[in-house]
């Protein structure tokens, strides 16, 4: 489900922080004023409660635990990971009339710059499966008299097919799970089942690398994002009507270049700093080319290097052209070469370099 998964992000990257504090002689109190920050947006991170919104908080922390450059570039994928954004699921409404809303417990909030993680337990999951069981009691009832009136609607949804209209939502084929039984509704972020499973199985046949285990997780989310983007849809990542059918239908291949390709473009083109160019790539997108990580103003970023839209328009591209990771490794070659250094990404440059002389754990 998405709320384990998500928690399990959090979880992850706030044992990561605290084993780094661990590391370091000082107390909550004393490390946070190094750092910069409240002692208790310090415990809040460690402890899983809150994400910090910019990684430069982490990269000060690595810096007081003398964290070396791997350490830095996996802390930096556990926090794209815990402060990914996520479409929640939709919560069914409880089936019997009058009944209670549920109340989500809340606690004092994030401070200004936090993602807050909300706990599991606020979701009403007893009530909806108490709604759901009292329907389907109540469906047992008539069981011939639903049988024929499912029937009916299945032969009627051929029949439309078959005289030669489109397929409509829910037409039962035995080719198309995606449009049968409880694969009906989009699919999204955060579900795990056979209607993931599927989605996964049309994807891996465009010749993307993907993971076949029916859930649905960044990876997921971000193949079907380059999918759409490939096909015309709008990027969104649920895979709704149009998409479910563009699976099916469109002849599209999604396979790209493997990493080390891509590393090997990057030492090409980036010449005597292509070192510090693939560790920045690598930190950026794991040299993955159909890499794309939503913010939350509603842009994204694309391809090796991440370039953000704000960026592509001024390198007059577009999203297609930054997942072609030939022209997105020369485009950013382009923006290094405005000044020579890699200020585009501030977060990666600095995990790719080694911390300056007199930084570390004792250091004011």
């Amino acid at each position: 489900m998405q709320g384990d998964r998500a928690e399990a992000r959090v979880r992850e990257f706030a044992e990561a922080l605290l084993a780094l504090k661990e590391r370091t002689p000082h107390s909550y109190e004393t490390l946070a004023a190094r750092l910069d920050i409240s002692r208790s947006a310090l415990h809040r991170y460690c402890s899983g409660r809150a994400v910090p919104a910019d990684f430069d908080v982490v990269r000060r922390l690595a810096r007081q635990a003398k964290a070396d450059r791997d350490e830095v570039t996996e802390l930096h994928r556990l926090w794209v990971l815990a402060s990914e954004p996520r479409t929640p699921s939709p919560v069914p409404e409880p089936a019997v009339a009058g009944a209670p809303t549920p109340v989500r417990a809340v606690d004092d909030g994030p401070a200004d710059g936090e993602a807050e993680v909300l706990s599991p337990a606020a979701t009403p999951a007893e009530e909806s499966q108490e709604a759901v069981g009292a329907a389907g009691s109540r469906t047992r009832r008539w069981p011939w008299a639903v049988a024929a009136l499912l029937g009916a609607a299945a032969f009627a949804a051929v029949l439309l097919w078959r005289l030669g209209g489109d397929e409509p939502s829910g037409t039962v084929s035995d080719n198309r799970p995606l449009f049968t039984g409880e694969c009906q509704e989009p699919v999204r972020d955060g579900q795990s089942d056979e209607c993931v499973r599927e989605v996964q199985l049309l994807l891996s046949r465009t010749g993307v690398t993907i993971g076949i285990d029916g859930i649905f997780g960044p990876e997921t989310l971000r193949r079907v994002e380059a999918f759409q983007l490939r096909v015309g849809l709008n990027v969104d990542g649920i895979v709704d009507d149009d998409t479910k059918r563009a699976l099916y239908d469109a002849d599209v291949s999604l396979k790209t270049w493997s990493k080390k390709q891509v590393a090997d473009r990057v030492h090409e083109v980036f010449g005597e700093q292509a070192d510090t160019a693939v560790r920045i790539a690598r930190c950026q997108s794991f040299l993955d080319p159909l890499y794309i990580t939503p913010n939350t103003n509603g842009t994204r970023n694309w391809g090796v290097f991440q370039i953000s839209d704000a960026r592509l328009r001024d390198l007059r591209g577009t999203p297609e052209k930054a997942m072609d990771p030939d022209w997105n490794i020369r485009a950013a070659h382009r923006l290094w070469a405005q000044d020579e250094d890699f200020s585009d990404w501030p977060h990666c440059a600095a995990a790719a370099e080694d911390p300056p002389p007199g930084e570390g754990g004792d250091a004011p």
